[in-house]
């Protein structure tokens, strides 16, 4: 079954989770954590959207992060 359209419009809070398949570990160590708490930073930092909190779990990610702005896909 296909997923319904998602609501996306400057000024949301979207909770974005990212999990490992069959809930795998994804961080194998703090390197790894690190690594995506750059590239977060880096997203994140930007002018397009407002990060709000972050949760990293061994083998998921929660993310809390309003849009700022429309941004082309």
């Amino acid at each position: 079954m296909p997923r319904s359209v998602r609501l996306d419009a400057p000024g949301l809070i979207h909770h974005i989770m990212v999990r490992g398949i069959e809930r795998r570990d994804i961080f194998i160590d703090d390197e790894d954590r690190y690594t995506f708490l750059e590239r977060l930073s880096k997203f994140a930092g930007g002018e397009n959207n407002q990060p709000y909190a972050f949760v990293l779990m061994p083998n998921h990610v929660h993310l809390l992060l309003r849009t700022l702005a429309d941004v082309p896909r």
